[in-house]
């Protein structure tokens, strides 16, 4: 069981701490080792008076316990005096948590000025104020944890709470932007709707009810939120009476309601309105970029000549716009030396370093590397991402790619980061390409995993490929007889990746002396199934620093791997360098950079994962242009357009304009919007520069 959750060393600062849910807070990060600001204005629930009793008997409570905590009695209004309290007790500021609140309820008829505006000077302001007044020290330390408090009635609307409607809404939007504003420096910030019994849910709930709505089952959902093991930002939560529930935006598919040559008017709205209307399939957007990527396809569509009709998603909840570049909420894998399982036994000679943890070379199999990236990928497929909503009864293991960058832990917490690169429509069904990031707990990434899954019957709405073997008779052979009770089921198949794990072993021992070290990637194809009490056959050929392998099962001879290679560490890749052929321009040197960026960074072409076209202009004129295929596994660049290179977007730009695009100095967008830059083919490409130019920026 992982250790409890501590806060030792991190200063909270709660508002409106002295009743209700926020004293319970203060309590909880308290008792759980955290120093903490106890404020409240100690006023009654409409704003109105002021005192100390209510922040003192708080902190009381918490110092009788043994717990650090000082009082403050200011306005939120003056966040400056909050933060400063916390700075001058403790010597820093970790955390903030927006609680305090007033409630003036009159129906909109009703509202006077001074409801509307003193509900939003605590709830609003109130949380600006506190918020910024912390904020320059959480960038400077590189560490932060806020959390906004809204309510249903800020998310749904409530009669007679229109002020404090707006105001609890508000703080969500605000809660958004510093998330992405913090992101840089660690920050985190998140939104919670608590239903809990307070001052201020007794004045419209049924006493019984409240007394089931009880603070401690809000409280752990904001202690999770704070912590430091805690990648959760942006995000916006409703808790109460011990359940949890994330919310997210929702939008339908739409529909196009003019053409290049009509203008649109109030009746082609009103013969479009059940599309617009229609929730069917619909889509998450999470972002502001994913929000006007979409639009801007169809507009590019229309000015292209294209007709109303739009791109709609299959009836069976695929839509690659949609899916493409969703990153997945990372997941964490927390493994001992006494678990790691690997289908070893000792009377297998050599693998007793698999074994036994106390042995002196004591060592993790590289196919492992697939484990803890498993928890990002089923989210992915299953987890409510934008644009897949797929059976999880019709998914298939169809392809697997891992490469490790150093050899894994024997024990700790890796954490996964899975991104969709693409969706490919396969006619009977579909392929989404998956690519998780394993990171250790020092933050350096160990290791990637590209997962290719066949989606059955989801397809009429590429990855790097697999390799077939050499046509000469197998370099090596070596088999093995599965257990017949492998994974503990009367006569299941067996998993694609006990193959996977069972290959990579007979590779390892055939050409590296059992030395994980020297296993740089893998990449295999799931072919059949195997069932337990089968013998399995690895036939494997060696070509430089590759070893091609088949993995076959000898009582049928049914291939269950194929398309397989191992490369090993030690080895040379191809690299195809840029050739200029043409006029001296700017861009080149952004290319040439471009081309080294991909060769230092392994991982860069295995994110974009696509081909672009620059047709580089100059005074109107194309002066050049450069292929950039980053499917090519470690990326290959070209001044000009190779016959077998098929792009997947092109962009005819000027020269000028290209580096200031890469740069940063041009907006991508407004590039396109303004036609500095034009694009042909899957416009929704044009998103994957970010990494492209990732590494070339404070260059030029």
């Amino acid at each position: 069981m992982a250790a409890p959750m501590r806060y030792d060393g991190k200063v909270a600062l709660i508002t409106g701490a002295g009743n209700g849910i926020g004293r319970d807070y203060a309590l909880a990060f308290a008792a759980r080792g955290a120093s903490v600001v106890v404020n409240d204005l100690g006023g009654d629930m409409k704003g109105g008076g002021r005192g100390t009793m209510a922040a003192d008997k708080v902190v009381e409570e918490i110092r009788a316990k043994g717990g650090k905590a000082v009082p403050n009695y200011d306005s939120v209004e003056e966040g400056e005096k909050l933060v400063q309290t916390a700075l001058e007790n403790f010597g820093r500021i970790d955390i903030v948590v927006n609680n305090a609140g007033i409630l003036r309820d009159r129906s909109f008829a009703r509202i006077s000025d001074q409801d509307w505006d003193l509900i939003h000077r605590v709830h609003l302001r109130g949380s600006f104020q506190v918020t910024r007044a912390a904020w320059p020290h959480m960038k400077k330390n590189k560490y932060g944890r806020i959390i906004m408090v809204t309510s249903a009635a800020g998310i749904y609307g409530n009669f007679g709470q229109a002020n404090y409607s707006a105001a609890k809404l508000g703080v969500h939007g605000m809660a958004n932007t510093l998330a992405i504003e913090g992101k840089k420096d660690n920050i985190k910030v998140n939104t919670v709707a608590p239903m809990a019994g307070s001052r201020m849910t007794e004045t419209v709930m049924p006493p019984d009810v409240v007394q089931t709505l009880k603070p401690e089952y809000v409280a752990p959902l904001v202690l999770y939120l704070t912590h430091d093991s805690c990648e959760e930002s942006g995000s916006l939560f409703e808790v109460g009476g011990g359940w949890i529930g994330k919310l997210r935006w929702e939008r339908t598919i739409g529909a196009t309601c003019r053409t290049k040559d009509k203008p649109m008017t109030p009746e082609d709205v009103r013969e479009n309105w059940d599309k617009i209307t229609d929730f069917t399939d619909a889509t998450h957007p999470t972002t502001s970029t994913e929000s006007t990527a979409h639009m801007l396809s169809v507009i590019q569509n229309i000015e292209k000549g294209g007709s109303k009709k739009q791109r709609s998603t299959s009836s069976r909840g695929i839509d690659p716009d949609q899916a493409i570049n969703q990153k997945m909420k990372p997941t964490t894998f927390t493994f001992t030396k006494k678990k790691l399982y690997f289908g070893v036994s000792t009377q297998q000679e050599d693998y007793l370093k698999f074994l036994f943890e106390l042995s002196d070379d004591f060592c993790v199999i590289p196919s492992f590397a697939v484990v803890p990236a498993f928890s990002a990928m089923g989210d992915g497929l299953i987890g409510g991402v934008p644009g897949l909503n797929v059976d999880p009864t019709k998914i298939l293991h169809g392809e697997q790619y891992t490469e490790l960058y150093k050899p894994f832990p024997t024990s700790g917490t890796l954490t996964s980061r899975g991104t969709i690169v693409d969706v490919l429509d396969k006619g009977s069904g579909a392929v989404i390409l998956m690519d998780v990031e394993i990171f250790n707990e020092k933050k350096e990434k160990i290791a990637y995993n590209q997962f290719s899954t066949f989606i059955v019957g989801a397809g009429k709405f590429k990855a790097r490929n697999a390799a077939n073997p050499p046509s000469r008779a197998p370099d090596a052979s070596m088999s093995e007889k599965t257990s017949i009770d492998q994974v503990g089921f009367d006569k299941p198949i067996l998993h694609g990746l006990c193959s996977y794990g069972y290959a990579t072993r007979h590779v390892m021992k055939t050409y590296c002396d059992n030395d994980v070290s020297k296993i740089k990637a893998i990449k295999v194809r799931f072919a059949k199934p195997v069932l337990p009490g089968q013998t399995l056959q690895t036939d494997m050929w060696k070509e430089g620093s590759r070893v091609f392998f088949q993995c076959k099962v000898v009582e049928t001879g049914n291939v269950s791997l194929s398309g397989a290679y191992i490369d090993l560490n030690g080895g040379t890749t191809q690299q195809v360098s840029a050739q200029p052929s043409g006029p001296a321009l700017k861009s080149d040197a952004l290319f040439a950079q471009i081309q080294a960026g991909a060769k230092s960074n392994p991982g860069m072409a295995k994110k974009i994962n696509s081909v672009f076209l620059f047709d580089i202009l100059k005074d109107g004129k194309s002066a050049a242009k450069w292929t950039v295929d980053m499917k090519s596994g470690s990326g290959e660049i070209y001044r000009d357009v190779p016959k077998n290179k098929k792009a997947d977007c092109t962009m005819i730009i000027e020269d000028d304009n290209m580096v200031d695009m890469a740069s940063g100095k041009l907006n991508g967008q407004q590039a396109f919007m303004t036609g500095k830059v034009k694009i042909k083919g899957n416009i929704m490409l044009a998103q994957k520069l970010g990494e492209l130019f990732a590494g070339v920026q404070s260059k030029l």
